[in-house]
């Protein structure tokens, strides 16, 4: 069933707000941007900003790093490869190796 319903925890008064952000985050970077053309079209660009805001887009909040990723590493003189998202809507660049 979409979208799933989620309760606020009880006594969290920050919960809320970090929910606001999250769904500020994905109007701005994802659904301003995209012309969506139905309910299947929905979900997979939310699948798909979900994937790379968790897999390439750094956080602020745990110093720069990606939640589900490794650290950047700078060595190497490997070339650039760039990885796009939601149709080359954003990308990720990481040091190939």
């Amino acid at each position: 069933m979409w979208p799933p319903t989620l309760k606020t925890p009880v006594r969290a008064p920050r919960a809320n707000a970090v929910c606001e952000r999250f769904l500020g985050s994905v109007r701005r970077e994802c659904l301003d941007q995209v012309l969506v053309l139905g309910e299947q079209h929905l979900h997979e660009a939310l699948v798909e900003y979900c994937r790379y805001f968790n897999d390439a887009r750094p956080h602020q909040g745990i110093d720069q790093l990606v939640p589900g990723g490794s650290p950047p590493s700078a060595e190497g003189n490997g070339p650039v490869v760039a990885t796009a998202y939601l149709n080359g809507l954003h990308h990720s660049y990481r040091r190939a190796a």
